[in-house]
């Protein structure tokens, strides 16, 4: 039998990706460590090597196919001996399930378990996640994340609805197709109706999402979602929903650390320090030390970081990136900076391997380049806070009681309330400032 390419797993949390781009094309003779394909997820493009030797028999999935389940059959390899009647007879087999979820023990037999349900009961136990949902009798349904919100918030019963991603998995179309059906079948309402007693008008289900939107054609010019656009819409707005945002505002005097700057970068070639490289290895220094404050969210507990990582973020076309330099409180300023803007580079190439933009529990955004003075930044969940830093600017200040000038730089810290509490977050924020206006103690 033909060996299947899987669409593979690229981080712990993918569950579907789109396939970019095929290398290799039908016919072409694969070895192992070939690269045969391009996978784009959230954050990046990956390459996919073959594991197999063999022949590139048939493709299964065209590039640029978006939302292609993890472990999905994207590809066959033709085996040693083996010729195109091998693909009838892989093709005539039954499909294997893309998600290939740990079956669910089943309760034991009760007397009534072949009585018909009642039409409207919902499924109290399923939670909108990615992994196929067990519904009532213990039949599973493959949908995408989008589509399973959709439904949820337009009360539709996902088990009426038919799917037409691959194998049978409900996409986003599908739940547009429901709706425009006049004779839906919808979930029951879930604290949404009128107080008991109200009229029965009044207790009809009132759909959560309206029909799609309808603009003046030709007026507006249409940018399709890419998978990174689609991720940073999700997780900012659950960020946003779901996390209890509180913000403080230090403003820093950064005259003495634009001299040393100066100064440093004067000696050498093999660096060009900046602003935010400094920037970096005070948040670094300060989470070591306010380490209640170098915290992550995780639902009934909170985990403190050993390292002392900063994510930056990195501006791309479509959206930003975050690489983290991991343990920047123990690393100097060219090492950090060297660093960055090779993270950086390959971050604009969509070339960061997972673990380079995964994991830390803090988080930088500069906007000074842009001139902008001041702003606040969405928490990354589940990282408990991130700093947002303003221009370096000449403004008045009071020094000994009398008015003078001094460069002034804006930070403002977002932190989760539930992560840290508001004394913490102005002992890390006081740290960080201590350290930008007196930047010779970043060097011992």
């Amino acid at each position: 039998m033909p060996t299947p390419i899987l669409m593979p797993a690229l981080s712990p949390t993918m569950t579907e990706g789109k396939l970019a781009k095929w290398s290799k094309k039908e016919g072409d003779t694969v070895k192992a460590g070939d690269v045969v394909a391009e996978i784009e997820t959230d954050k990046a493009t990956m390459e996919v090597e073959a594991v197999d030797e063999g022949k590139l028999g048939k493709i299964l999935v065209p590039e640029g196919t978006e939302n292609v389940a993890v472990n999905t059959p994207i590809a066959l390899i033709l085996n040693e001996g083996e010729d195109a009647s091998a693909l009838t007879q892989a093709a005539a087999a039954p499909a294997p399930k893309p998600a290939a979820p740990q079956p669910t023990p089943q309760p034991a037999a009760k007397p009534a378990a072949a009585a018909p349900r009642p039409q409207a009961a919902p499924a109290p136990a399923r939670p909108p996640a990615a992994a196929p949902a067990s519904i009532g009798d213990g039949v599973r349904v493959f949908a995408s994340p989008l589509a399973r919100r959709l439904a949820t918030e337009a009360n539709i019963e996902l088990a009426a609805v038919a799917g037409s991603g691959p194998h049978g998995r409900i996409v986003k179309s599908d739940i547009e197709a429901a709706l425009a059906s006049p004779g839906r079948k919808a979930a029951a309402p879930a604290l949404r109706g009128p107080a008991v007693g109200a009229p029965a008008a009044a207790q009809t289900a009132v759909p959560m999402i309206q029909a799609p939107f309808q603009l003046p054609a030709g007026q507006f010019t249409e940018l399709p979602l890419s998978t990174m656009r689609k991720v940073i819409a999700r997780r900012l707005q659950e960020s946003k929903q779901t996390i209890p945002h509180f913000y403080l505002t230090v403003d820093c005097e950064i005259d003495g650390l634009l001299a040393l700057r100066q100064q440093l970068n004067a000696k050498s070639d093999a660096y060009k320090l900046s602003v935010n490289d400094f920037v970096i290895k005070a948040c670094g220094m300060a989470l070591a030390k306010v380490p209640r404050a170098n915290a992550i969210w995780g639902g009934d507990r909170i985990y403190l970081n050993q390292s002392c990582d900063v994510s930056v973020a990195v501006a791309l076309d479509d959206g930003l990136i975050t690489p983290v330099i991991r343990g920047a409180d123990g690393k100097g300023l060219a090492v950090i900076s060297n660093e960055m803007k090779e993270l950086a580079g390959r971050a604009r190439q969509g070339k960061l391997m997972p673990e380079e933009y995964q994991g830390g529990a803090f988080s930088l955004s500069n906007l000074g380049m842009f001139g902008i003075k001041e702003f606040a930044a969405v928490i990354n969940p589940p990282q408990g806070s991130i700093l947002a830093v303003g221009m370096g600017e000449q403004r008045p200040v009071v020094k000994g009681g009398a008015l003078a000038v001094a460069t002034v730089m804006s930070c403002t810290i977002s932190c989760d309330h539930r992560v840290i509490d508001g004394a913490i977050g102005a002992q890390l924020l006081d740290a960080i400032k201590k350290l930008i206006e007196d930047p010779l103690t970043m060097l011992l």
